[in-house]
């Protein structure tokens, strides 16, 4: 299993670092955080965040999921691929069962628990046969709520399989910065 991840892993660095994108100053800006390496190896912290950040943008109804998972994966330096995998959460054979439960989900935290939403969502009504009247606000309220919460599920249960089997997953140490590394260097050479 390790050797196919690591087998995807040269296969879109390859990819993204072909010679037609390369050289152009845009994609190099864009891809400047991308290939650090740290981003791409599994170990237990990076890959329970990825997981985390991939699973809640899984759900929410925008397209392209991938895309914000892994600038959001850079951005707080989680396992990109992790990220953009658990995307696929949701697919076109999932996405119908999800959005329904999202309603559901949103309609029975407003009725149950009374949670306010803007009268402008409130006010949007759909009427699909065979279901009855969904209400954005709802809807929205669903999407977020279970974004969140398979976020929050995604985290523990990781660090648990790193628990349980620790040499699929293991826990590695953040490497100090190279200024870092020079200032202590050359602190132990003044002593």
């Amino acid at each position: 299993m390790k050797k196919r991840y690591l087998r995807l892993v040269r296969q879109a660095f390859k990819t993204l670092r072909h010679p037609r994108l390369r050289h152009r100053p845009w994609w190099q800006a864009v891809s400047r955080p991308l290939f650090d390496r740290s981003l791409w190896l599994p170990c237990r912290d990076t890959v329970a965040s990825g997981l985390a950040i991939g699973l809640f943008f899984s759900v929410m109804l925008i397209p392209f999921q991938t895309l914000p998972a892994a600038l959001f994966a850079m951005r707080l330096r989680a396992n990109i691929p992790f990220a953009m995998a658990a995307c696929w959460f949701s697919n076109p054979f999932t996405t119908p069962a999800i959005l329904f439960a999202q309603f559901r989900l949103g309609q029975w935290m407003r009725d149950a628990l009374g949670v306010p939403m803007p009268d402008f969502l409130t006010s949007v009504h759909m009427h699909p046969p065979g279901v009855g009247t969904l209400n954005a606000a709802s809807f929205i309220l669903g999407m977020i709520t279970s974004g969140v919460l398979l976020a929050l599920c995604a985290y523990p249960l990781v660090l648990l399989f790193s628990a349980i089997m620790p040499h699929h997953l293991p826990v590695r140490t953040r490497r100090a910065p190279a200024a870092t590394k020079l200032r202590v260097k050359s602190e132990s050479n003044l002593a």
